[in-house]
This record gives C-alpha cells, sequence and structure tokens, in this order.
C-alpha cells in the first residue's frame, strides 16, 4: 500500500518544472533532514515512509546529494500487500540534474532497478534485475523520481503558478506540470501549518491513476522555505490513501531536530517571519 510515496516519486516523476522561478543556491534542505511519514489506506493505518538526505557524496566524479525513501508496510498490511523498498538517488549539489537512480523491492514484488545518467550523449538507461533496457534520449536538466521531489523544493510558490521539471524513469522522459492551487492552513497530527496546496498533472501516470476516471493527487507544502511536504492525499481506482507527516529532523541548519510536539510552535515562529518578509 505504501505504493504512494512511488507514485509521489513518479508523479513528480512525470510532473514539475516552472513558471516560477528557482530559487538562488540556498538550498530549503540539507544532509541530516529526515522526514517520517505514516500511510492510511482509507481508515486503515498501512505503514511508513522515511525521506533522509545522507552525506554529500562523489558519484562518477559528480559532488553529489544523496536521497534515500524507505518504505514499509505494518504487520497487518504484510498479510495483503507487503512493502520493502529502498530507493537511493544522486543528484549533483548544483540541483541541475540527476546523476544516478536505484532501486530495491524486497515485499511481494522484487525489483532491482538502476537507472544510470549519461549526459554527454544526453541518455539515461534502465535495467531491472541486471536486464538492461536500450538508452532512451532525455531532455536536458531532468530529475528521476525521487531527486524530482527535492528538485520541486527549489522553487518559489505563489497561487495559480504551473510548475514543470523534466522527469524521467529511465524508460520514458516527460515534461510533466503541477499547478499551485491556494494556501491554506490544515492540520494533522504532528501540528497546523500554513500550506500551499499542489496538484500534479496525472495524464502521463499509468497503473491505477490512469485506471480510474475520477483519480486525483493533493499535496500540501509548507508555506516557509523549508516547503516540507506535510500531508498527499490520492484517489485512485483501489481507494484513497493519506500520508502525513509525523516527524521532521534537522530541517535547517540552526533549527536542530524537531519533534511532533514542537512542529506547532515552529510553524507559528515561520509565521511570524513570513510577515517580517522570509517567505
Amino acid at each position: 500500500m505504501l505504493f504512494i510515496f512511488t507514485v509521489i516519486a513518479l508523479t513528480m516523476t512525470f510532473g514539475f518544472a516552472e513558471n516560477t522561478r528557482a530559487v538562488e543556491k540556498v538550498f530549503p534542505f540539507y544532509p541530516g533532514e529526515r522526514l517520517t511519514f505514516k500511510v492510511k489506506w482509507s481508515l486503515i493505518p498501512a505503514g511508513e515512509t522515511v525521506l533522509e538526505i545522507l552525506p554529500i557524496e562523489t558519484i562518477n566524479g559528480v559532488k553529489s546529494y544523496h536521497f534515500v525513501m524507505t518504505s514499509q508496510t505494518y504487520p497487518f498490511v504484510d498479510f495483503f500487500y507487503k512493502v520493502r523498498d529502498r530507493v537511493d538517488a544522486y543528484a549533483d549539489v548544483g540541483m541541475t540534474h540527476s546523476v544516478l537512480y536505484r532501486k530495491q523491492s524486497r515485499g511481494k514484488t522484487k525489483r532491482n532497478v538502476v537507472v544510470n545518467f549519461n549526459w554527454e550523449k544526453q541518455q539515461a538507461q534502465f535495467s531491472n534485475l541486471g536486464k538492461r533496457k536500450k538508452p532512451i534520449p532525455i531532455l536536458a536538466g531532468s530529475f528521476d523520481p525521487l531527486s524530482i521531489f527535492y528538485a520541486f523544493r527549489l522553487h518559489d510558490r505563489k497561487e495559480n503558478a504551473v510548475i514543470e521539471i523534466p522527469v524521467t524513469d529511465g524508460k520514458k522522459c516527460v515534461m510533466g506540470k503541477a499547478k499551485i492551487v491556494k494556501r491554506e492552513e490544515i492540520k494533522v497530527a504532528s501540528g497546523t501549518y500554513d500550506t500551499y496546496l499542489v496538484e500534479p498533472d496525472l495524464k502521463h501516470i499509468s497503473g491505477v491513476f490512469k485506471k480510474a476516471r475520477k483519480a486525483k493527487l493533493k499535496i500540501w507544502v509548507t508555506a516557509d522555505k523549508r516547503r516540507i511536504p506535510v500531508r498527499i492525499k490520492s484517489r485512485v481506482i483501489v481507494g484513497s490513501f493519506v500520508a502525513e507527516l509525523i516527524s521532521a529532523e534537522r530541517t535547517g541548519p540552526h533549527l536542530g531536530i524537531l519533534q511532533p510536539r514542537q512542529i506547532q510552535s515552529y510553524r507559528s515562529a515561520s509565521h511570524r517571519n513570513n510577515k517580517a518578509g522570509w517567505k
């Protein structure tokens, strides 16, 4: 059931790039950041997903961010559909393109996906369990399904803005879109947040989204400089999924660790900063 975050990555896989401008080289995320989400399928707690940034590494001679996403279903859900996924994605420290992408699945579905990028030829090559596909041409500045999530956070928010970023999973490369619908305050288990509601365009997404006539994906991200997702909601052919932030750690160089009970006060401080011009 935790395919929701893979779908989010795929949505941002086939979503995002932007008519709003990218922020300068002051990034809203840092190595050490760790975001934990609880995922529900309808009303049933399904599992947890963790997004974290590991220390900077050099990959293929390129100094790179190392992004990791791990997903795991709870024991009750394991009986129906066990998920044990880990995704490792690398993007250059300037956040201009992806460098390497890996996904391992050890649950009901077995995968060992690798996407290699050749920027001299502007190509990406997909392989799974050692079986390679033919390299495909990709757009300049393309990101993989996980790095795109962080690339999305680099951009300013404003209502009705359309966001576009080229993205590839190694099998196809598209320029997707997402719209910033409105600014609103929402309450989740970890606190109350000032957010922007973002709705990705799902026309390039296959699978459960393609099969559902009224499929939707909604993402609420904080309205401050961190641009952290606090709720993701989807309606698909197999039901509805909601992922909510339950803890955020090291979300800025001077913030230290944010525990759930502290996030409300963090949000209030953020609101004061926004009034002072820190937006």
